[in-house]
């Protein structure tokens, strides 16, 4: 289902944003590319160019500003910022299950490196890079790259289909079921900076994997840097996908990303977003249940500070009969920073039987922090069950002085009631290694 864009304008007031320097020359070229990526690329260049920046006058932007984005000072890494780049933290590459993953692709300015097990190729299955994919499987390629996300849905996403030079394909045939999961790093250092990004997650019938895919970066004071991305996934019916997406950028980085998995005929999604990183976050995830049948979870973990604003736009798209959607994000909030949480559940007509649910949760921990939760039901069919619920509150006094009687100091008090808050969500994560992560994020911001 594609978004519907709501601006209002004012008579009068003009639109302070900077603008991109970015030109058509910086449009990625390959070797051998095709007819389809070449036009792609260019359509969705066109797009860029008709469309205006984001102001808080446009509905979905209304509670996150830009305006202090330095559009005009960004660049593509070229090989100065290649060679100086640090290499990825040794934490970022270690096992998140025990064992070796599957497959690892690690993308970095300097280069691509990509392992995959040899019996899984052998079974069909493709984990390649972005460049490595239209070289080798241009095929795959181009039965999912702009089914899913549209360029028109937004400037940035325009952007990001245009000039994305890094990315992975993932594609899983008919059938196969991968043990191990696969992992893919997005590394970006540096300041002044703009990567563009581009995951595409393709699982046929009755396939089934669990993927995790971080994006990361050191925190570089002196300037700004960009992210802007996109995310396109498409199960086919009966398929089945665990997909853990971590956001740890540096707290100079500013995050735009755009994505959406459509789900088929009893296939099921559990997606879990884990944000403790970057400066400003505007996300859009759009979970559309297409087939009969299909379930999906969408999970939440953000923990803010200092003057980082998160904004989580999620939509639950109920366009077949008898789908289900779970949705619980949960967040805590320290410092001068802001989360934005606003999520709908929409039910088309004739979904008969629907079963949607969202929650949001903050816990504000600070007088200056600010939570933001808005939910919402679009139902148009007269036979569902669609519920939900949007808190924001403080520690809990008479809980905070129960562990304090029994000789717990305060710090180590509101360290335990956090990590209390954040348990329901943490637990749905399927790794261990993912799990103690956070618990570790948890203690470094509570300080």
């Amino acid at each position: 289902m594609a978004r519907t864009v709501v601006t209002k304008t004012r008579k009068g007031v003009g639109r302070e944003t900077q603008e991109f320097t970015f030109n058509e020359d910086m449009i990625p070229k390959r070797v051998g590319e095709s007819d389809y990526m070449r036009k792609y690329r260019e359509d969705a260049w066109k797009v860029y160019q008709r469309l205006s920046m984001p102001t808080t006058y446009d509905e979905p932007w209304r509670r996150t500003d830009i305006r202090k984005l330095k559009a005009s000072e960004f660049h593509l890494p070229v090989n100065g910022d290649r060679k100086k780049s640090p290499d990825v933290p040794n934490a970022l590459l270690e096992p998140f299950s025990g064992n070796q993953p599957a497959g690892q692709i690690i993308l970095t300015p300097g280069g691509t490196e990509s392992k995959l097990d040899s019996k899984l190729a052998e079974q069909g299955v493709i984990f390649a890079d972005l460049t490595t994919g239209e070289r080798e499987h241009p095929d795959i390629l181009e039965k999912i790259i702009g089914k899913v996300v549209k360029a028109d849905e937004g400037k940035f996403a325009a952007l990001s289909a245009a000039l994305s030079n890094n990315g992975v394909l993932v594609y899983v045939p008919q059938g196969v079921r991968i043990e191990q999961p696969l992992h893919s790093i997005l590394w970006g250092p540096g300041h002044d900076l703009a990567y563009f990004s581009h995951i595409l997650i393709w699982l046929e019938e009755g396939a089934e994997l669990t993927y995790v895919h971080e994006a990361a970066s050191t925190t570089e004071p002196g300037g700004q840097t960009m992210h802007a991305g996109l995310i396109e996934i498409n199960l086919e019916p009966r398929a089945s996908l665990k997909f853990v997406e971590l956001q740890s950028w540096g707290d100079h980085v500013w995050n735009f990303t755009h994505k959406r998995a459509k789900v088929g005929r009893d296939a099921n999604l559990d997606w879990v977003f884990v944000a403790v990183g970057s400066k400003l976050t505007k996300d859009f995830s759009d979970l559309d249940l297409i087939g009969e049948g299909a379930v999906g979870r969408m999970s939440g973990f953000y923990f803010t500070d200092g003057n980082q604003h998160l904004d989580h736009d999620t939509q639950q798209n109920h366009l077949a009969p008898n789908t289900t959607s779970d949705l619980l994000f949960k967040g805590a909030l320290k410092g001068q920073s802001r989360s934005v949480w606003q999520g709908m559940i929409y039910v088309a007509p004739g979904a008969q039987k629907t079963d949607g649910y969202q929650a949001n949760r903050n816990l504000v921990l600070s007088r200056q922090a600010r939570a933001d939760s808005i939910p919402g039901l679009e139902i148009m069919a007269d036979d569902v069950r669609c519920t939900h619920g949007a808190t924001v509150g403080k520690i809990d006094p008479d809980e905070l002085f129960y562990l304090r009687s029994r000789g717990i100091k305060l710090p180590d008090a509101e360290r335990l009631i956090v990590e209390g808050f954040f348990d329901p969500v943490i637990q749905r994560i399927p790794f261990d290694g993912v799990k103690d992560r956070l618990n570790l994020a948890i203690i470094r911001k509570m300080g």
